[in-house]
């Protein structure tokens, strides 16, 4: 379902607003600002229709000319903030967040810390010894709910996320971050120079039109491509993370669709029009075509326009495989 004309951010997912609007509308309220988004510049007007509706119109819509990863995009964000020492709440728009309070409990625990220029990072209490998320062990408490982080780990293998998970001091990189912009392009410009330099360049020779900025594409290529945990956060000093329980998945498959949405008593979770007998622990959507499921358990079905999906479920990963295949 999700393709490059409308990735998983656009749809609605998990409910009838859309991952995007989900994460626009955590950020709504007193303390927040307009959002700046950082987007491919083909999602341009999708995006401006989808957060208008939900009272969230972007003070910028910076349009990338190409993907570098992640510590290039918010450079160019940081960039463009109303102030240097304005406080950016850096959110990926297809994350879930079940306990909305919880996660601003732990945005207003680093605030002080930021304020004083320091990088924070929100670490997702672990609850499965997960080898595809990033680790990082808390280190000494320096205010409350607030520590050093000590080490960022890899992707581990399952006997180190194993002993992760049972020393109770590591959590999960969400990739969700608090920091000053001046202080980010600090680090940036100490750790990484030239892809700072690329970005002001990118930023200094960008057309604007209304809230649309689209920096300069030779400008903007001339970034290395690396993620703000390589480019910055494992090499800045002060860094901190605020471990917190608020219900955060990635929704990195159908699996993980499967395991938040809210099911019947048969254990099936169902959009669209379905008729289920006999029938358990299944992950079924539609959006037209009517599906039928008699005397089955524990498989993902996914009807889109004139594509259909079955598998079992706990191989959604195996999606990756098909993908392959068709390209």
């Amino acid at each position: 379902m999700s393709t490059p004309e409308t990735p998983k951010q656009m749809l609605a997912l998990t409910a009838e607003a859309t991952m995007l609007q989900l994460t626009a509308t955590r950020a709504i309220g007193d303390g927040f600002a307009a959002p700046i988004v950082v987007a491919n510049a083909r999602h341009a007007d999708m995006i401006d229709s989808q957060l208008g509706a939900v009272g969230a119109a972007p003070r910028a819509l910076i349009l990338e000319p190409a993907g570098r990863n992640t510590a290039p995009a918010i450079a160019l964000a940081a960039l463009a903030a109303e102030t240097p020492d304005a406080v950016l709440l850096v959110m990926p728009s297809d994350h879930v967040i079940a306990d909305v309070a919880a996660f601003h409990a732990a945005v207003q625990r680093a605030l002080p810390k930021v304020q004083e220029g320091w990088l924070a990072t929100f670490g997702i209490s672990p609850d499965a010894p997960e080898t595809g998320y990033g680790w990082i062990q808390a280190g000494e408490a320096i205010a409350d709910g607030v520590h050093r982080v000590a080490r960022f780990v890899e992707k581990p293998p399952l006997d180190a996320a194993q002993a992760m998970l049972a020393a109770g001091d590591h959590v999960w990189n969400g990739g969700i971050f608090l920091f000053r912009a001046d202080r980010y392009l600090a680090e940036l410009g100490q750790h990484e120079p030239d892809m700072l330099a690329a970005c002001q360049r990118a930023m200094d020779q960008a057309e604007r039109t209304g809230n649309r900025i689209a920096p300069d594409a030779a400008a903007f290529a001339a970034a290395p491509s690396q993620s703000i945990d390589y480019a910055v956060m494992e090499k800045a000093d002060r860094v901190v993370v605020v471990p917190v329980a608020m219900g955060w998945n990635d929704l990195g498959s159908w699996d993980a669709l499967h395991a938040i949405s809210e099911r019947d008593e048969t254990g099936n979770a169902h959009r669209g029009e379905v008729l289920a007998i006999d029938t358990r622990d299944c992950l079924v959507r539609t959006d037209g075509v009517r599906i039928r499921m008699v005397g089955v358990s524990d498989l993902i079905v996914v009807a889109s326009g004139n594509d259909l999906l079955i598998l079992p479920r706990g191989r959604s990963q195996d999606v990756k495989k098909l993908v392959e295949a068709l390209k």
